[in-house]
């Protein structure tokens, strides 16, 4: 569970992010739809510690993002908008260096391998430079990088942004599948795209929080 207590982050005198709060619970799938500038991803990065918060605070769990930062990030897979991928590298080996980061090694790194490879789709491409991969794919690669210490939470910053139809539709559909066994939170500035792939949906606006509900409810 996460619980977002009067969150503020400032940018000098710009405030990006005013005061809002929300609780996100096990199993759902949760869409945080705003246009771009609104807050979303600095709103994502203060929840998974890689921004501080001017004011108030995150929980996970009940621990507090600010006292217990990297035990909270052990629990979260997080993909940025911009997803950091070493281009020069083969899939393998940047799972393989993901997982040392992660402390998972040895028998458990072949268990974590196979897991993400067969969530993520990505046998036909493991040992294939990530430089030589499609857009699509390289989003894969990045979800599997989030995931290799199976996470119960992940945040994803808009994870479809810049795909052609038929991989957003891989792409979303992975992300349905990954919602029954986690809590997931996407973000995103598409209305159509959050619709089609969450059951709950947070929209923020100018810093604010203006609505949350069911794709029913709004």
């Amino acid at each position: 569970m996460i619980r977002i207590n009067d969150l503020c982050k400032n940018y000098g005198t710009f405030q990006a992010v005013k005061s809002i709060n929300f609780e996100l619970n096990d199993g759902e799938v949760v869409g945080f739809l705003g246009a771009n500038g609104a807050g979303k991803s600095t709103t994502l990065k203060v929840m998974t510690g890689y921004l501080t918060a001017t004011s108030g605070d995150v929980f996970v769990n009940d621990l507090s993002i600010k006292e217990h930062t990297h035990k909270i990030q052990e629990q979260i897979g997080y993909l940025p908008e911009l997803n950091p991928l070493y281009a020069e590298m083969r899939v393998y080996d940047l799972l393989e260096f993901t997982g040392q980061i992660r402390n998972i090694t040895g028998k458990a790194f072949t268990t974590a391998l196979s897991r993400v490879v067969e969530q993520c789709g990505l046998k036909g491409v493991i040992h294939r430079l990530i430089s030589e991969c499609s857009k699509g794919y390289k989003q894969r690669i990045g979800l599997a990088c989030a995931m290799i210490h199976d996470p119960k939470i992940l945040i994803l910053d808009e994870p479809v942004t810049g795909l052609d139809p038929n991989q957003i539709v891989e792409i979303r559909n992975l992300i349905k599948d990954l919602g029954t066994e986690k809590l997931v939170l996407m973000s995103s500035h598409i209305l159509q795209e959050i619709q089609a792939t969450v059951n709950r949906i947070i929209i923020i606006h100018k810093g604010e929080i203006v609505a949350d509900g069911t794709n029913e409810e709004l």
